[in-house]
């Protein structure tokens, strides 16, 4: 079978195509027919030769057109070697195994053992209880604490579980780009070739024969083996290569087949994608004409399945935020062990007091108090906190159109310090358009070539053509303008497509540029209709004969006839240093014609010059009054194409190129503003990458002598690794022709720098290092490979979003540095007040639920509503903050230990200062456990009592409740005292502060609302207004020392700040 692909390279054939109308002028399609003849130059007797050397290679004896195709049996041999056409699924981990990952975390870790022990405690209590006074109600008292700190645990496990299951589905997307069916030679059963349209893509295998048409997606790397009716073929691989221009393709040589199919080894496909002109790569798409190829590799050995393959080795890198809280975890962590053991290694000369009826009695009694230190000392609703805030900015991301697939990244936008970014489809459309039209007028007696520029950057046909006249084509018929129109929509076998709100087109990107040209040409645009004006012009004319593109010639003929005078017309575009030595004269824009001069040649050729190293794509435009019986006997033969398309008359030159967004300037200002690299990373060529990044001011435009910090994929990995290292240490780079894993390298080693890239794109070739930067950032328009493999997807595609997520992200990190310390510091408190109860010896100060309830409730929703804190103005003034940098500096934790002492203070203050307003002492209060040896009457002891302990317990946990809230009203700024930025700015924080305070009234005054199970499950009982003023008297201080401590915290950040200048 390579044997008889290597003889058909030989063999002379010769296609053309004849395209005639089927005569509806209705048809806005304009259908036609396609003629194709074949002349055979080898002999009967070749033929014969042929056939032996087949014979010889064990093929079957018959014609060569026959035996092609492969039998079932070769088909399922193949598949048990090759495997189904099907990307390698990756080894998913089992439910068991992300369940179990979830509690890979010191606080959850510290939160088990908290617990156990709580339910060891419960079960230990109630086994030595009275069995009659065992209860339903008193069973769930015992252990509501426990169920709640599981039940928290089993919903965080579970929303994380979910979350990676979101995420693996990656890969998932990599399938959907595998077309299902294809068009393959297989034998039937009579053991006779034909061609099977219904052939599922995963079951094609090495050795197949396949042909692919317009608009197909390719379903497995194949090698081209004979180009069908057309000479040229091609494909638009930006999605692989990420190029912006479609590549051509030709037949492969016949002294390539060896290397690449018959001796079975890497040796031609060894090249970089962009040098294979002769093979077709999965999942990209063909742009024009039609092929046969070779089926040459399938699934994971194709170019896709490699990406896969860098999709799954690509390393899942934290967060800076996570990062920051595993260490603040693992801190914790010791902290709470340490305090935990010393409180009840401090409690063992209490095991035998009078008060218990046994020293295990005493050891269970101490041990509660001990887990009550540690419910106190972790922040339970931190996780959930800092996931809620996190969700609240990807809300409002959504508002700017970014959708965000991953929590933890939203924070990563505000640490990251280079973007590195494809040019094609992220700083650019990836719509080719016409930028520039050239016309040649008369001015003073002179000739000469006028630049008229182009509005708009995408298919869409809206911008006007700057300096053309009003209705021009009407007024002008025979101008240059209205040839230049008809060149557009005549010599042209793309279409415009509008799909939900864009606009994209079927076949070549550069002709529909010239589509969407000819649209703003128009002098007639109605709404609801893309290329109604060429639907116009194709009832008028009728193109029956192409004449193929070839790369000898570089251009493309249409014979065209108008249906109403019978007027024939050859309209041509091509290459313009080509063409226009075919051209004899040039048509004015006023419609004069003039014979072409050295002069006009030579500016021609200045033009041209000036055209590509804008960079411009320039095509040349011309057209021929013809006799259409003249050339008949030559248009079936491609070797006289370029005798036909002679004697032209050149109208007119086009730019044509992938333009930048508009928004995309401003935001890399910004980014420079902001402190953040630019880093373009594109296959497409050097001087296209160079204009583009000089003309958005990634490189400067003047370089003033200094090498421009742009290097080609190969070049730039070719270097040693520390000279590598040097180069991507500073400054905006730009990298081209590239290859898929050279963006996934230049990821890795910014990340070996310490730097924290987020990398953008939006083709297959970028899913990789989407997936190894600290965040992936897709454009909604791209493939569903990136998307599933990025962190966040740009809807609107727009680079400018990145940068209003950087602000968002920035924002969200001073919120959670808020409420991250405005949480540490209740929790201090928490654990100091319990820690000094226990130090002086005081009756249980609160009850294990009261403290996670306070923790839940009291300091959940004041630390969500934090994370509505306005932004600071300046967010986008600053460098990237160092994704080292502590969320708690020094001086914070100084200041928060300060503030959770006067909480500790407060709460123990009240508590104890309700037994020294009934009387006793200080150290009668210490020695309540021996209350019986000491007291001169029982009712000293009953005020230590379980029910009696009530009253102060609820001061206590009111206080505690109180003083935590007022420190969120002061949260707002971390450094601005709360007179000049109150908590008005901020109505989420009202409401935050306001519901857990009447929820905790609620609480107090169940009984009275007809609930006192509610109270009395809690431990708590109504108090008095005269009691309420003491807890505000204890409480209000709390804003008067944070303001003290902001002062003070201002002053250090200025002399730091003129320290380091």
């Amino acid at each position: 079978m390579f044997l008889w692909l290597h003889l058909k390279q030989n063999k002379k054939k010769t296609s053309f195509a004849v395209k005639q109308s089927d005569g509806d002028d209705d048809d806005d399609d304009d259908v036609t027919a396609a003629v194709t003849t074949t002349r055979r130059v080898e002999s009967e007797e070749e033929e014969e030769e042929e056939e032996e050397e087949v014979r010889e290679e064990g093929f079957p004896p018959k014609t060569l057109r026959s035996n092609r195709g492969l039998t079932e049996n070769q088909v399922r041999e193949k598949l048990e070697i090759y495997g189904e056409n099907v990307l390698n699924p990756p080894k998913e981990k089992s439910w068991v195994e992300l369940w179990a990952q979830q509690f890979d975390d010191r606080l959850v870790q510290i939160l088990l053992v908290v617990a156990a022990i709580s339910t060891a405690s419960s079960v230990s209590q109630a086994m030595g209880s009275d069995p009659q006074s065992i209860t339903t109600e008193s069973m769930l008292e015992l252990f509501v604490e426990p169920f709640i700190i599981i039940l928290i645990l089993m919903i965080n496990a579970g929303v994380g579980v979910w979350q990676q299951l979101s995420a693996i589905s990656s890969l998932e997307a990599l399938k959907k780009l595998q077309p299902r069916l294809t068009t393959v030679l297989r034998q039937n059963n009579q053991g006779e070739d034909e061609w099977f349209t219904d052939i599922d893509a995963s079951q094609l295998v090495p050795g197949d024969l396949i042909k692919v048409k317009v608009g197909d997606m390719v379903p497995a790397d194949a090698y081209v083996c004979d180009l069908l009716s057309s000479a040229v073929l091609s494909v638009d691989e930006s999605a692989l290569s990420g190029e912006s221009v479609s590549v051509e393709k030709e037949a492969i040589a016949s002294n390539d087949w060896n290397t690449a199919i018959c001796d079975g080894n890497d040796g031609y496909d060894s090249k970089p994608v962009n040098e294979q002109k002769s093979t077709l790569f999965s999942s990209t798409v063909i742009t024009k004409g039609n092929a046969e190829a070779i089926v040459a590799k399938t699934g994971a050995q194709t170019e896709i399945g490699k990406i896969q393959k860098g999709i799954v080795s690509a390393e899942i890198i934290k967060t800076p935020l996570n990062e920051r809280l595993d260490k603040f975890g693992n801190d914790l962590a010791l902290l709470i062990a340490g305090i935990c053991v010393a409180v009840w290694l401090i409690s063992i000369p209490r095991f035998d007091d009078p008060s218990f009826a046994s020293i295990f009695e005493g050891a269970v009694y101490y041990t509660k108090v001990a887990v009550s230190l540690g419910v106190a000392a972790i922040p339970e609703g931190l996780p959930a906190v800092i996931t809620l805030v996190l969700a609240l900015g990807t809300r409002r991301l959504a508002e700017r159109n970014v959708i965000v697939r991953n929590l933890p990244s939203v924070e990563t936008l505000g640490c990251v310090s280079i973007i590195c970014t494809d040019k094609t489809g992220t700083l650019t459309t990836n719509q080719m358009t016409v930028e520039s039209m050239l016309v040649m007028e008369s001015q003073n007696n002179t000739n000469m070539w006028t630049e008229l520029k182009v509005e708009g950057s995408s298919y869409y046909p809206i911008g006007k053509v700057n300096g053309l006249m009003e209705d021009e084509l009407n007024a002008c018929p025979s101008g240059a303008i209205a040839d230049i129109f008809a060149v557009s929509v005549g010599c042209n076998d793309a279409q415009l497509v509008k799909t939900s709100d864009e606009v994209s087109i079927i076949g070549e990107p550069t002709e529909g540029a010239l589509l969407t040209l000819a649209e703003k040409l128009a002098m007639k645009k109605e709404e609801g209709s893309l290329d109604r004006n060429r639907q116009r012009w194709l009832c008028d004319w009728k193109k029956y004969t192409t004449l193929d593109f070839d790369r000898k010639r570089k251009s493309m003929g249409v014979f065209c006839r108008n249906i109403h005078s019978g007027k024939e017309t050859l309209l041509v575009k091509g290459a313009p240093n080509l063409l226009f030595e075919r051209c004899t004269h040039v048509k004015l824009r006023s419609g004069s014609i003039c014979e072409i001069t050295d002069d006009i040649r030579d500016e021609f050729s200045s033009v041209i010059t000036s055209l590509s190293s804008r960079p411009l794509r320039c095509l040349l435009l011309a057209v021929k009054d013809v006799d259409f019986d003249q050339y008949a006997g030559d248009i079936h033969r491609p070797e006289m194409f370029e005798s036909i398309e002679t004697g032209l008359t050149a109208v007119g030159i086009v730019g044509i190129r992938d333009p930048p967004r508009k928004e995309a300037l401003e935001s890399i200002r910004l980014c420079g503003q902001a402190g953040i690299r630019i880093a373009m990373i594109t296959g497409d060529a050097k001087d296209t990458a160079v204009a583009i990044a000089k003309e958005l001011t990634i490189l400067p435009k003047d370089p003033m002598g200094t090498p421009l910090k742009a290097y080609e994929g190969k070049d730039f990995f070719s270097k040693s690794e520390n000279e590598q290292k040097s180069l991507l240490a500073s400054g905006n780079l730009v990298f081209y022709r590239t290859e898929p894993t050279d963006k996934q390298n230049i990821v890795k080693m910014l990340q070996s720098l310490g730097e924290v890239p987020a990398m953008t794109g939006d083709g297959v070739n970028d899913a990789p290092a989407l997936r190894q930067a600290n965040i992936g950032i897709a454009m909604g328009s791209g493939t569903e490979v990136a998307k599933e493999a990025a962190d966040m997807i740009l809807v609107d595609n727009s680079f400018s979003t990145i940068v209003k997520g950087v602000e968002e992200g920035r924002c969200i990190y001073a919120n959670m540095q808020a409420f991250i310390n405005f949480l540490i510091s209740c929790n201090i408190g928490e654990v100091f007040a319990v820690f000094f109860a226990s130090l002086f010896g005081f009756p249980s100060l609160l009850s294990s639920l009261q403290l996670l309830w306070v923790n839940l409730v009291t300091d959940g929703p004041p630390a969500t509503a934090l994370g509505y804190n306005p932004p600071d103005s300046e967010v986008m003034s600053r460098s990237p903050r160092d994704r080292n940098e502590e969320i708690i500096t020094p001086w914070l934790l100084t200041r928060y230990f300060i503030t959770g002492t006067y909480i500790a203070i407060s709460t123990v203050g009240i508590f104890a200062s309700y037994f020294l307003d009934s009387g006793l002492s200080f150290d009668e209060v210490r020695q309540w456990s021996t209350c019986a040896e000491w007291a001169s009457n029982d009712s000293i002891c009953l005020a230590f009592s379980q029910e009696s302990l009530s009253i102060p317990q609820t001061l206590a946990l009111s206080a505690l409740v109180t003083v935590e809230l007022l420190k969120a009203l002061s949260s707002v700024s971390v450094d601005t005292s709360i007179t000049k930025i109150g908590p008005q700015r901020n109505p989420a924080l009202l409401l935050g502060v306001v519901i857990p305070f009447v929820i905790h009234l609620g609480i107090l005054y169940s009984g009275k609302l007809g609930v006192p199970s509610i109270a009395s499950s809690f431990g708590v009982v109504p108090l008095s207004v005269e009691q309420w003023i003491s807890v505000f008297l204890w409480s209000l201080p709390i804003l008067l020392i944070d303001d003290i401590l902001k002062a003070y915290g201002k002053t250090i950040n200025k002399n730091s700040h003129i320290a380091n200048q």
